[in-house]
């Protein structure tokens, strides 16, 4: 045993203290929460409606006009009842969805607001302000529609109205596809972030991995996709089925959208 031991080398005797250096963190993480926070735009969790919702065209046609008399209005009044009725009808969502609405739309004005700031320089002061609370109230429509009507229903609506099945597809593939991809690319962070030891002098690198890693599972998602397509016999139609009947609600409905129009047209003759 003693001749054992001495046959062992003398280094491998040496312990070894190992105390790697420290490194911050920062840029795994804010890139990981600023991926987080872009992917919660586009989750829209199948929509929810609720029971004075009316039907998914009514909808589509209420928040489309609402958004063309929004932004053709030169009178800031009538965008500002606007943006009390967004904010009113935000309020009646569930927690998750009125999160996820006020997020959307106040990231949208707050970069209307940054982006129109020169406009002040030129003499035109509240121009950043005008198309920011625009940009708010657009947003918040947009979103409130989305939330509050089933994928199915929404992509029924659409179909009806003369939009391609193909234009349908490729939105609707593309938004399943950046949620999809972006988990991917957030536990591409975390691994990295979990495994790193010591000080990395070249985080770009880093960074350009996760990209790589992110666009190779794209890039088979994408074949898949075609491969079960092909083998379903997909020829770009959609079968629309049943249309939904009309009810007091879209009636309702269709009446504060004539309000609302009145209403754009008076306080425009007013300017």
């Amino acid at each position: 045993m003693d001749n054992t031991r001495e046959d062992i080398p003398s280094w491998l005797k040496t312990p070894e203290h190992y105390r790697p250096g420290t490194d911050r963190d920062g840029f795994v993480s804010r890139s990981l929460l600023s991926l987080s926070a872009a992917l919660a735009q586009f989750r829209l969790d199948g929509g929810r409606q609720s029971r004075c919702s009316p039907t998914a065209a009514t909808k589509l046609l209420f928040a489309v006009g609402c958004v063309l008399l929004v932004s053709l209005s030169r009178n800031y009044l009538f965008v500002l009842i606007m943006l009390a009725g967004v904010l009113v009808r935000a309020c009646l969502l569930p927690r998750e969805a009125l999160a996820h609405v006020m997020a959307g739309a106040t990231t949208a004005a707050s970069f209307t607001f940054l982006v129109m700031l020169p406009a002040i320089l030129l003499g035109q002061a509240q121009s950043p302000v005008t198309l920011a609370t625009k940009a708010f109230v657009s947003t918040g429509l947009v979103l409130s529609v989305a939330l509050t009507t089933p994928t199915h229903k929404l992509t029924r609506a659409l179909r009806r109205f003369g939009m391609p099945g193909v234009a349908i597809l490729t939105a609707d593939l593309a938004l399943r596809s950046i949620v999809s991809l972006g988990q991917t690319a957030s536990e591409i962070l975390t691994a990295l972030q979990l495994r790193s030891v010591g000080r990395n002098h070249n985080k770009q690198a880093s960074m350009g991995g996760v990209g790589g890693v992110t666009l190779l599972k794209a890039s088979r998602a994408a074949q898949d996709t075609y491969d079960a397509m092909r083998c379903r016999g997909f020829d770009g139609s959609y079968e629309l089925g049943g249309a939904d009947p009309l009810t007091w609600i879209d009636a309702c409905w269709g009446l504060l959208f004539a309000a609302l129009v009145a209403a754009f047209f008076y306080l425009q003759g007013l300017v």
